[in-house]
């Protein structure tokens, strides 16, 4: 089959990556280049592929035999599975030089870079030639700016020297991707750029990303950021979340950004920031699906199709005397998923629901926890008080975050895969 001989980057971008037997190896996630202190075209080194567990490496062009409409195959299938680490002389095709705002020398057009185009010399050498390209303004009326295209040399403004790079192409291209795929791509970001896109983030899509960081990339990014931005931030994440977050900062920066927020938000946090780390209270969410006796099935059902919630949160329903928000009334029982799906619409939750052995304490350590999960098959568990009033919930994700290495988001899945 035969391959492009010219092909644009942006549309690479999460396409499979296979061996010469067909076997996929992972996905393209950018392209590296170096940048030349003239106008002459740069050449693409590489790839840099995504393996499962979100691992990336890097494949050098050469590696690639052809690229097809959906596909990119290797000579090879053994590839080197070092995680890829830009090295300073490099750039990021997607990550660095989309929406990067150039002139076009000959009418003096200003403009920004929407794709790269790449194609393949006589020494057989993949180098940047295009430069799909949308002018900047347009005349009154007209929402977005020509698209054209003109030739790498014909541009100014993509030099060794730092130059302006904006973020809608960037985003146009994570918005469809998952909060974790997104968080790896910050990570790989240069810091100021990974500072410009979290900024253009809006308030929940940043909580969801932030929530998917390590600790240290996450205070970075939060502090980042204007104080009443960050305090909006931290009330979009997950009460157990922003409480994790905000014990990592000083007791001045925790009280500062917890005055910010809506009382009725920072209320819930303040109550999680008080229990053990490792307990029960300390992993919990405060905001478990909560229903009142009197609740029927199909709202219950209702509740549940929430795309925002976890699936490990979503797999059941806590059933409660009033008041409904935590610490609730007295804790009736658990109703869940697939028991609501065998009864009728019209059925009680309260006339359904098993009420939890041994409920867990705020105090109980997470090796209870975990043995308590485990015995009896649950994905997500009740916390109660000594009056037996819901607190809220620890679910399976919950205790994974804090069983795993602090550094697993960073461990090498080959080893564990058996690769070399």
């Amino acid at each position: 089959m035969s391959t492009a001989t010219r092909v644009f980057i942006a549309r690479l971008s999460g396409i499979g990556v296979f061996d010469p037997n067909g076997d996929p190896l992972g996905r393209v996630r950018d392209a590296v280049t170096t940048l030349r202190i003239d106008r002459q075209p740069p050449r693409v080194l590489g790839l840099v592929v995504e393996l499962q567990h979100r691992h990336r490496i890097f494949v050098p062009m050469g590696r690639v035999t052809r690229i097809e409409a959906e596909a990119v195959v290797l000579s090879s299938g053994t590839v080197n599975m070092k995680r890829f680490e830009r090295r300073v002389n490099e750039v990021l095709v997607l990550g660095e030089l989309l929406d990067r705002a150039v002139t076009v020398a000959e009418n003096n057009t200003q403009a920004h870079i929407v794709d790269v185009g790449m194609e393949q010399n006589r020494a057989r050498d993949w180098v940047i030639t295009r430069l799909a390209l949308r002018t900047s303004g347009g005349r009154i009326g007209r929402r977005r700016g020509q698209l054209f295209q003109a030739a790498w040399h014909e541009v100014e403004g993509l030099g060794l020297t730092e130059a302006q790079q904006g973020t809608d192409t960037l985003l146009s291209m994570l918005s469809d991707l998952r909060a974790a795929d997104v968080a790896n791509a910050l990570r790989d970001m240069p810091d100021k750029r990974r500072i410009e896109v979290a900024s253009a983030l809006d308030d929940e899509r940043l909580a969801d990303v932030l929530q998917e960081l390590p600790e240290d990339d996450q205070l970075a990014l939060l502090r980042s950021l204007d104080e009443h931005r960050a305090a909006d931030v931290l009330e979009a994440m997950d009460d157990d979340d922003a409480a994790d977050l905000l014990g990592d900062m000083p007791a001045a920066d925790q009280e500062r950004l917890l005055e910010l927020m809506q009382p009725e938000e920072a209320e819930p946090v303040r109550r999680l920031m008080t229990y053990g780390d490792y307990t029960a209270g300390g992993l919990m969410t405060s905001e478990p699906v909560i229903l009142l006796p009197d609740a029927t099935v199909a709202e219950a059902l209702a509740l549940v199709r929430n795309p925002e919630l976890s699936p490990a949160v979503a797999a059941q329903v806590f059933v409660v005397r009033p008041p409904q928000a935590t610490p609730t009334g007295r804790f009736l029982g658990t109703a869940h998923l697939q028991r609501l799906l065998r009864e009728p619409p019209s059925a009680l939750v309260s006339g359904i629901v098993d009420k939890d052995p041994d409920a867990l304490r705020p105090d109980t350590p997470i090796q209870d926890v975990t043995r308590h999960l485990a015995t009896y098959n649950l994905v997500a568990a009740p916390v109660v008080d000594e009056h037996e009033r819901l607190l809220g919930a620890v679910s399976v994700d919950d205790v994974l975050d804090h069983l795993l290495p602090e550094n697993w988001r960073d461990s090498d899945p080959s080893a564990a895969a058996g690769h070399g």
